[in-house]
């Protein structure tokens, strides 16, 4: 459904195009402090205006609505809002009607019968992310000294963002990336095996970002052409370090001490002004459509951010629960107020 976690629950809301949107956060530990101005840095890496970015403008202010007391977490739900205010919702009208190709329009007719909310995507829309980088922010101090940095790797093929953007920027067309995640400064020991490994939990995560079509950790499926003594990585000290990491840091769904590394890949966008044909649902018949309305040309400039967000969420919980079983060594540092 819309919730995630076991200790770190965030249960994510809104429409693209709705009175607003954002995120409910259950299990944050009390006295941590927190101030809007926290989200400031994340929400502006994730902000458009950028070359091939969507020319919608929102203001993203957070507005904390509960969980907070004298600028800090009381440890009651957490829930922070975001207003909907640069909408134009008329570039929507026919979606239901004629539904984009790539886009979940036609998907969200079958299973809501009509009901779901169109304007931009509704539920759908890549905006609704914006209340996984508030759920970032908050477990980004959780698990805290741990780090995690996200680039993009490549955009369309190429290193080179600029000649990428220029290929298609008059061609109506779209791109999409790859984007590589590093957290770092993580013990040995957090994971479960099987359904709770590192890697579950993450890719459950990552899939939740739309756009998101593929992930690999360590040197994912390059590992299926490399004999066993390459891919091995050699433990050089008693605290997990090995003299290589095709295991992208994590041995049997737990970390073993490394860099937990992994990369994803992203579509291009759906919503392109290049014609395209697709089935009008109220004719049966085909047609071309041509999208209209603010659309990014390449959505994985953007994603970076979230996907360091949905990273901090996932480690943020298994942290939480390695703690509420009393393993104090694995447990992140946060204050106490006395």
């Amino acid at each position: 459904m819309n919730t995630f976690g076991q200790i770190f629950r965030i249960t994510i809301f809104g429409e693209s195009h709705g009175n607003g949107l954002g995120i409910v956060i259950d299990g944050t530990p009390a006295g941590i402090g927190l101030s809007p101005d926290d989200f400031s840095n994340d929400l502006l890496r994730r902000r458009s205006g950028a070359a091939g970015t969507t020319l919608r403008k929102e203001t993203d202010i957070p507005h904390l609505m509960s969980g907070i007391y004298n600028g800090f977490t009381t440890g009651a739900p957490l829930a922070v809002f975001f207003e909907n205010k640069d909408t134009k919702s008329s570039d929507y009208d026919k979606v239901q009607e004629v539904p984009r190709p790539g886009h979940a329009d036609f998907t969200a007719l079958m299973k809501f019968g009509g009901f779901a909310d169109p304007r931009g995507g509704g539920h759908f829309s890549g905006r609704i992310t914006l209340g996984l980088v508030a759920a970032g922010v908050i477990a980004k101090k959780i698990i805290d000294p741990v780090k995690i940095s996200a680039a993009i790797s490549e955009v369309g093929g190429e290193t080179d963002l600029s000649k990428a953007l220029a290929k298609i920027e008059t061609s109506g067309d779209s791109i999409g990336g790859i984007i590589q995640c590093i957290a770092s400064g993580i013990p040995a020991g957090l994971g479960e095996p099987f359904f709770g490994s590192i890697e579950s939990i993450l890719s459950h995560l990552v899939f939740s970002i739309p756009a998101v079509k593929g992930i690999e950790f360590g040197s994912g499926f390059a590992s299926a052409r490399m004999p066993g003594s390459s891919h091995n990585d050699p433990f050089v000290s008693s605290q997990g370090q090995t003299l290589t990491n095709n295991a992208g840091g994590i041995n049997g769904g737990i970390s073993n001490g490394n860099d937990i590394i992994f990369r994803v890949a992203v579509k291009p966008a759906s919503s392109i002004s290049a014609p395209q044909q697709t089935i009008n649902m109220k004719t049966g018949n085909l047609e071309n459509l041509q999208v209209t309305g603010r659309h990014d040309a390449c959505i994985a400039l953007r994603v970076p951010v979230i996907l360091e967000a949905v990273t901090a969420v996932g480690l943020a919980d298994l942290f939480l629960l390695n703690r509420s079983r009393g393993k104090e060594h694995l447990r992140p540092g946060f204050g106490t107020k006395i």
